[in-house]
């Protein structure tokens, strides 16, 4: 697929949407200048692992405490120097790679570089394990005495002694990054390929000719006005998945049991404790999030049931009518309008994030437009310094500005990150979504405060969209995965107990504020992340309740808060998540932190309810 400055038009939509410009990076994933950077990168590669094997690095000891002298602190640095240098090389030609195969996962040409790409990150992950595993073998207070860059990478530094205690032998650890490409990522794979390529016959209205769709397309019409156009494609949707499921569910078993067994052999029992640690989080700050989620749990279903009455005149909401607009004719944002309106609230907050939106919009940072072979969904990826890549499928109504401005909210992390090593920039998930929920809050609100009545129904109804997924929903998959992982120890399970798991989990969460004879048992075949690493769903509640926190701390004085909040971003590779909240005198472990998140939440939910009601009233 060649680079491009050219955009077509969107399914549905009146207006050119935008694609990337990636020409000022390389011509294309073909060109000869590629072919040199991918190569020089195999080089660099080799010259780490040889920079590594004539320094010695790998475990010195079994205490953990081996003793530092000058030539020891000399290797350190080094090493490190020229580990962090490395790994800002991968990461310009490993993003560029993957935003070629994930706007068109049939991309023969970037398929085959991403091929050779995980060729090259087996070595990588190796290098790293001997990278932890001397680390963490040295006496950390004096390697820290010894180098000023030791000091600057302490939390690093006792972090990774914690990791090396749960490594395998390097010979086995050397085994199971070999084996990852055939292994969990091969799954992974193809999960994305997939449901990427996979095709739905629909008929949008009754009596029209079933087309070919792709199936982001498809999803997308969960949004449509037309109800009868909702249910058709959310039952296309189902007969869809169901043709993949066999394979789908080889996949899930798969990337389970493979999780399942090094999690034990390293000594972290389950994959959950892999997960806390690598989020930088314990059991008692989730299990305080969770109880507090939990307790919502009610104001959603009065959410989802006033959506009920204003939908179908119904108490309970069925799955197809989940993302159905509300209040009228959904209100529409063009592009032009959805950057104008981000670039000027973010203006509101700082120049700094105004500056940092028109740079995005100007130099193309952002795929907008849905099409064929497409990844659904949206994410972004950091790209070199502080520029990054951001993938939508923009649908012209709020929620596609909401979801844009949680995306550049990434951008300005990563522009926050731009001046710390890569080692440093190394975010667990539970930080990675402070400032994409952060943005996201500051449009909604300025969305609210210019909306008439009409207008804040449909607003409040698509932030209450998102709440609710990332609330009930998540806890839904979390309660999945879950399950799937327990009962994965005894043996595989069947596409059928997959979906009985899925629908038992959503019926635990949603309750009575969904139909539940329409639920949707293929969700565990839907969400990709699945597929990578385990329990990737709970961080994304603790970004969106943690960036309402922070958010609370902002209008209460905002003077002093922008410089200590970028400072924080600039940091969340160099902390712990407790650690970084007690900057704002936030208790992560205390259950009433959450629960006054969720709070906002429920202010939000009455206000809905009131608004539904009288729209009622009016009809």
């Amino acid at each position: 697929m060649p680079d491009t400055t050219t955009a077509a038009p969107a399914p549905g939509a009146d207006e050119a949407l935008p694609r990337w410009d990636l020409s000022h990076l390389f011509p294309g994933i073909e060109s000869a200048a590629f072919d040199a950077a991918f190569d020089a990168l195999g080089r660099s590669l080799a010259d780490l692992k040889s920079l590594f094997d004539a320094r010695g690095v790998a475990s010195l000891g079994e205490s953990g405490d081996a003793p530092v002298d000058a030539e020891t602190a000399r290797t350190y640095d080094e090493v490190t120097g020229r580990y962090n240098a490395f790994l800002d090389e991968v990461r310009l030609i490993g993003t560029y790679v993957r935003v070629h195969t994930t706007v068109d996962s049939r991309d023969d040409a970037a398929q085959a570089r991403m091929s050779q790409l995980r060729g090259l990150m087996v070595t990588l992950s190796l290098l790293g394990t001997r990278y932890t595993a001397f680390v963490g073998s040295l006496d950390t207070e004096a390697l820290v005495a010894a180098s000023p860059l030791a000091a600057a990478n302490e939390f690093l530094l006792r972090e990774a002694k914690t990791a090396a205690r749960r490594l395998l032998p390097p010979g086995e650890e050397e085994l199971a990054a070999e084996l990852y490409p055939s292994g969990g990522a091969a799954w992974a794979k193809l999960h994305g390929d997939l449901s990427s390529q996979l095709a739905v016959p629909l008929a949008r209205r009754a009596g029209d000719e079933a087309e070919s769709l792709p199936m982001s397309v498809v999803r997308a019409l969960a949004t449509d006005p037309d109800p009868g156009v909702r249910r058709r494609a959310y039952e296309a949707e189902l007969k869809a998945w169901e043709t993949v499921a066999v394979p789908l569910a080889a996949a899930m078993n798969g990337i389970k049991h493979e999780a399942g067994v090094l999690a034990a052999r390293r000594g972290w029992g389950t994959p959950l404790d892999v997960s806390l640690f690598r989020n930088r989080i314990d059991a008692s700050t989730l299990d305080a999030m969770l109880s507090a989620a939990r307790d919502s749990f009610p104001d959603f279903r009065r959410y989802l049931r006033a959506k009920a009455r204003l939908t179908s005149g119904t108490d309970r909401l069925p799955w197809w009518d989940l993302f159905a607009p509300v209040g009228g004719a959904e209100s529409r944002f063009s592009w032009a309008e959805a950057e104008a309106f981000v670039t000027e609230h973010f203006g509101a907050y700082s120049e700094k994030m105004r500056g940092l939106a028109a740079r995005a919009f100007r130099e193309k940072w952002v795929d907008a437009e849905p099409r064929p072979g497409k990844r659904d969904g949206a994410y972004c990826a950091g790209l070199r310094a502080d520029e990054s890549l951001i993938l939508h499928n923009y649908r012209p109504s709020f929620g596609g500005v909401a979801t844009l401005a949680h995306e550049l909210g990434h951008a300005y992390h990563n522009l926050c990150l731009a001046e710390r090593a890569p080692l440093q920039r190394n975010t667990p998930m539970t930080l990675a979504e402070t400032a994409s929920i952060f943005c996201e809050t500051i449009v909604k609100r300025a969305a609210l405060a210019r909306a008439g009545r009409g207008e804040g129904l449909m607003i409040l109804e698509a932030s209450l969209q998102g709440t609710c997924q990332v609330v009930v929903d998540i806890t839904s998959r979390f309660l999945f995965e879950q399950s799937v992982i327990e009962k994965r120890r005894e043996r595989e399970l069947s596409v059928d107990e997959m979906c009985a798991l899925m629908a038992d989990a959503q019926r635990q969460t949603y309750g009575d504020g969904l139909d539940e004879n329409a639920l949707h048992p293929y969700m565990w075949a839907v969400k990709g992340h699945y597929y990578g690493a385990s329990f990737y769903n709970y961080p994304y509640m603790f970004g969106l309740l943690f960036g309402l926190g922070l958010f609370a701390h902002y209008l209460r004085d905002p003077e002093p808060f922008r410089a200590r909040y970028d400072e924080l971003l600039s940091r969340t590779g160099m902390a712990d998540a407790a650690t970084l909240a007690a900057g704002f005198d936030i208790d992560i472990r205390d259950k009433d932190f959450w629960a006054s998140s969720l709070a906002v939440i429920r202010e939000d939910i009455d206000r809905f309810e009131q608004l539904a009601a009288a729209a009622g009233d009016a009809a």
